[in-house]
């Protein structure tokens, strides 16, 4: 495994991140303990760099992982915050179900424009000011926009979340080639940044080795975060970015794994995913929630926002 200076946050980071959106309740819905497992497979494996949020509930699953790999591992969580008040219990929250005293890396989730920033900026400067005080390292923010990428890179933000892949996909407010603009940008300004849907929420696992091909030549890419539910998963990621290649069985298993959107008869629909996806992908039809497939990126964020608990990822 490869490491790399974070920005100039001083954090050195594996280049494989552990995304651990999928392996909570969002998704994979995996027993805190089991994991923490994998967490801890992870860690073995060289990866110390994990990413989480309070929307995506797996902080115990953290936890455990934290106990059991006996080392020391990068934390960067994210919060939908925009008081000082919602901040601070945000990273209470974290520093109490992971059990630890320092989170390395706090987010704002989702930031779409220089607009959201300034409906978010209580937030922005509460976290700054645990900063300060060393309850946490560095600041930054998530987005699927590139507007956002220049407005956080205009803040002078300590790290950039941003969605990015070969095809472009997922991105809301231009093409990709517009959005690596704005990264290198960022990067040129110090600003460290790790990516995320490097395989487009699962859609391009057909054509992963050339996916994972682009994000790992990209200069500003400090780390890459991938979504990871399993030991198989876990051996087949970080053996490509040992190696720049998989193995046949790799390959195999990736392509094998297959993700959709399931709305169970019991949608009432409501609407509130249609609101929460960022990529158009959930429609009503008949009185229920009807997904997509083209434009879902498998994020599970309808999922968290669905009030039945109708909505999984499978």
């Amino acid at each position: 495994m490869t490491y790399r200076e974070l920005g100039k946050t001083r954090l050195k980071v594996s280049r494989l991140c552990f995304g651990a959106l999928t392996m909570g309740p969002l998704q994979a819905n995996l027993l805190p303990e089991r994991g923490g497992e994998l967490i801890e497979h992870a860690f073995a494996r060289g990866i110390n760099f994990v990413d989480t949020a309070q929307f995506y509930q797996s902080y115990r699953h953290i936890g455990h992982g934290l106990k059991k790999a006996g080392g020391d591992m990068i934390v960067c969580s994210k919060t939908y915050a925009y008081t000082r008040e919602q901040a601070l219990e945000a990273v209470d929250e974290a520093r109490r179900l992971l059990d630890r005293d320092v989170i390395e890396i706090f987010l704002l989730h989702e930031q779409e424009s220089e607009f959201t920033f300034k409906g978010h900026m209580q937030a922005l400067e509460a976290l700054y000011g645990l900063k300060s005080r060393g309850v946490i390292r560095a600041v930054g923010a998530s987005t699927h926009h590139i507007a956002a990428v220049k407005a956080a890179t205009a803040l002078g933000l300590d790290v950039i979340h941003p969605l990015i892949n070969i095809k472009g996909l997922g991105i809301v407010d231009g093409t990709r080639e517009e959005m690596e603009a704005a990264l290198y940008s960022a990067h040129n300004a110090g600003i460290g940044i790790y990516t995320m849907k490097a395989l487009g929420g699962g859609n391009l696992f057909s054509s992963a080795d050339e996916c994972f091909k682009y994000v790992l030549s990209l200069p500003f890419a400090d780390s890459i975060a991938v979504g990871m539910q399993s030991v198989e998963e876990i051996d087949a990621n970080v053996n490509y970015f040992e190696n720049l290649r998989f193995d046949e069985a790799d390959i195999a298993r990736l392509n094998n794994k297959k993700r959709r959107i399931l709305v169970e008869d019991w949608c009432t629909g409501c609407g509130n995913c249609r609101a929460a996806c960022g990529q158009n992908a959930m429609r009503l039809d008949g009185g229920r929630a009807v997904c997509d497939p083209a434009a879902c990126i498998l994020c599970g964020y309808c999922s968290g926002h669905c009030p039945m608990w109708a909505i999984k990822i499978i």
